[in-house]
């Protein structure tokens, strides 16, 4: 009789032990891993696609989000846009306007004299040729942002398309930003050029500019252009950026 009641206590022992080890994992604090530090956001648009294909080599190594404004309607718009959607960047559509300066202008670049049944022949033209698009930005165009009958028929067409508008900000008298709250349509404007001069150092030092106004904002755009230091700097300080706990996003993701 003894020997059998040892036998059952030992029996349930080893059931409490059983049970015990299998209980405690459950009640283990798991570590709660803490999300990465985000410095600031970076939305960075290369603009003037379309007039070649020399830099797509370059792009195609660049694996943070970049949005590539595409100008419309020439020779290598369309495979350019395609190229690029495919490698997974944003598309918007460069659209050509008149600026104050004597320039040779795009074909269909829009004038301070138009009027809103010409504005939306160019748009309709080019949408066709960009059909990707998820917003416009301008080319140029000094003179249409200066100008609010102008800026608001643009800023009425691309609303009445669902797209945003992004002002590459050439002027400082843009009246693009006052007038984007106004007719409510989705807006950004540009905080840094980065490549005014086509030179390394001097790339690096304005994305350096562009980072940490991005820290003290929250959120910074900059603009670079289809060039190929412009794309191998990217290339270069982009990860590293990364690293230092900057986020990159599209540009639709920083429009209000």
């Amino acid at each position: 009789m003894k020997n059998k009641t040892s036998t059952i206590l030992m029996i349930i022992l080893f059931l409490l032990v059983f049970i015990a080890l299998i209980l405690i994992p459950l009640h283990k604090k798991v570590p709660v891993k803490k999300p990465p530090l985000v410095r600031g956001r970076i939305a960075i648009v290369i603009d003037d696609w379309g007039y070649s294909l020399n830099n797509l080599l370059i792009i195609e190594q660049i694996k943070q989000p970049l949005t590539c404004a595409i100008l419309p309607n020439l020779k290598n718009s369309n495979p350019v846009m395609q190229k690029l959607n495919n490698l997974g960047f944003e598309i918007i559509l460069h659209l050509p306007m008149e600026p104050k300066e004597k320039y040779n202008l795009e074909n269909n670049t829009i004038t301070s004299g138009m009027d809103a049944e010409a504005i939306d022949k160019i748009f309709a033209k080019d949408l066709l040729n960009i059909t990707l698009a998820k917003g416009i930005s301008n080319h140029m165009g000094s003179r249409i942002t200066e100008n609010i009958k102008s800026s608001t028929l643009v800023m009425i067409e691309a609303k009445k398309r669902k797209l945003y508008f992004f002002d590459s900000f050439v002027t400082k008298q843009s009246v693009c930003p006052a007038l984007a709250s106004k007719i409510n349509i989705r807006f950004a404007k540009r905080d840094v050029f980065l490549d005014n001069q086509n030179d390394f150092e001097y790339i690096k030092k304005q994305l350096t500019i562009l980072k940490n106004l991005a820290r003290k904002k929250g959120t910074a755009i900059g603009i670079g252009h289809d060039r190929k230091n412009t794309l191998l700097v990217l290339k270069e300080m982009l990860g590293q950026l990364e690293k230092e706990g900057y986020k990159f996003v599209f540009l639709s993701q920083v429009v209000r």
